[in-house]
């Protein structure tokens, strides 16, 4: 089934109908197939029609070709491939002059040989692309048959309407595809909408029990430390979902702009989402902060999670470290990601090691060359990463081997890490087998080079 035309391509056919007018014709008419059934007719609908007169009262009537419709699995009848632009010239008699609106049959026309001239008296012809028949440019007068110069030019005309009806039909097509893509998206916010909403029932009584906990607990208790570690994590939990909300809602607004707004547009009226894990603000990038402060509250979490999976979790982390230009919500976000990984996949019974560095930067580092800078990094025991996976290390959703595993991921963590690094004027390197410089002075035996991974985070100082 064709969609239907649209008015824009209405008015084109009326504008090639004009030029067969102006050519001599009484009666001209665009007809586009309907739909074809194997075995049956093929039904033809008039898109434009000169004189108008000729069709009023006959808008629902259907034009029915009589020679026989070719077998096809195609919606239109289809030429072979190979036809030439000689194939796709007029035909006269394919349709029967009495079922054209508009045509006046004349009783004392010849009969026999002479009913030739006659049939050249009205010309058809097809709406041809790529060797599917659309439709059908039907013209006719009855002062003079049709010349070669003038079936040429109905020729151009119906290659024309062909083009553009493809066009116009693609077109059509697109837009209901964007109506429904709309439609998807609408059901995906409302969806957000109410996950939201039940989320944060939940996250509000995780939050109170943790702080009531705390209460119950004195200072001394060790268990302190892991329920404030869970008020620490419902707050940041709380935090992203704050921004997840405004998200959807700068989504669902953004949707019902008109399409090609420009991005100036939406920032003036506010529509630009800034999320935690993208610093666009200047305040954000100039920010500085400690690193050992950043790193105490993950090191508490972390600690907690390693004894669970029976892993030995140490530090060093020298004191009075300067500070360093970086934002600290995004900083933590970095180590976490880190962090999170060598806790991931480093098998039970093994090692983790996180070390703080205060150096001279040399090499191929031009944001630091000969400049002072802080490094952390986080080493493991776990096999390693494939050298195959290491170029791709840092892309969206990619894990490598490890997808093959059953350790859970989004491939997500090491690319939003990344990214904030670079946002911060950092570096970050990962070294698989580990890099022996970054494992502990006393007991590296306990670190084997040959595999585990060590993820170097390269910070420039705060001026």
């Amino acid at each position: 089934m064709v969609m239907p035309a649209s008015s824009e391509f209405v008015k084109l056919c009326r504008s090639q109908v004009a030029i067969s007018v102006s050519l001599g014709a009484t009666f001209s008419a665009v007809y586009l197939t309907e739909e074809l059934v194997e075995g049956s007719e093929a039904k033809l609908v008039p898109i434009a029609v000169y004189p108008e007169t000729s069709v009023q009262g006959q808008e629902n009537q259907e034009l029915r070709l009589q020679s026989p419709v070719p077998s096809a699995s195609s919606p239109m009848p289809r030429l072979p491939a190979s036809r030439d632009r000689s194939q796709e010239a007029s035909t006269m008699g394919a349709i029967a002059p009495e079922s054209l609106p508009g045509f006046q049959s004349n009783s004392n026309q010849c009969q026999g040989p002479e009913n030739v001239w006659l049939q050249r008296r009205q010309i058809v012809t097809p709406l041809i692309h790529e060797g599917a028949v659309m439709g059908l440019l039907v013209s006719g007068r009855q002062d003079r048959p049709w010349n070669e110069r003038e079936e040429a030019t109905m020729q151009q005309i119906a290659r024309t309407l062909a083009l553009a009806c493809i066009l116009d039909q693609r077109s059509q097509w697109m837009q209901q595809e964007l109506r429904q893509q709309h439609q998807l998206q609408a059901q995906i916010y409302d969806t957000m909408h109410n996950l939201l909403h039940q989320f944060k029932s939940p996250l509000t009584a995780l939050r109170t029990f943790g702080k009531l906990l705390m209460r119950r607990l004195v200072p001394e208790d060790r268990n302190r430390d892991v329920a404030s570690s869970i008020v620490r994590e419902s707050a940041r939990l709380q935090e992203l979902l704050l921004q997840f909300d405004r998200t959807v809602d700068t989504g669902e607004a953004n949707q019902r702009l008109p399409s090609g707004t420009s991005d100036r547009a939406k920032s003036n009226l506010g529509l630009i989402p800034h999320s935690p894990l993208s610093l666009s603000p200047a305040a954000d990038v100039e920010a500085s902060c400690s690193v050992a402060e950043v790193l105490k509250p993950l090191l508490i979490s972390a600690e907690a999670i390693a004894n669970e999976r029976h892993l030995k979790l140490l530090a060093d982390i020298p004191v009075d470290l300067p500070p360093v230009s970086a934002n600290p919500k995004a900083l933590r976000e970095v180590l976490s990601n880190l962090i999170d990984n060598a806790l991931k996949y480093t098998p039970a019974d093994r090692q983790i090691y996180i070390k703080v560095g205060y150096k001279t930067v040399f090499g191929d580092r031009s944001a630091y060359s000969k400049r002072q800078a802080i490094a952390v990094a986080v080493s493991d025991t776990g096999p390693g990463i494939p050298p195959q996976d290491l170029e791709h290390l840092f892309e969206r959703h990619y894990r490598g081997e490890k997808a093959q595993t059953e350790i859970p991921g989004t491939g997500l963590g090491l690319a939003i890490a990344r990214d904030l690094v670079r946002q911060m004027q950092g570096e970050i390197e990962v070294f698989s087998p580990v890099n022996p410089e970054w494992l502990p002075s006393v007991g590296s035996h306990l670190y084997p080079t040959d595999r585990g991974t060590t993820f170097v985070v390269w910070l420039p100082l705060n001026k």
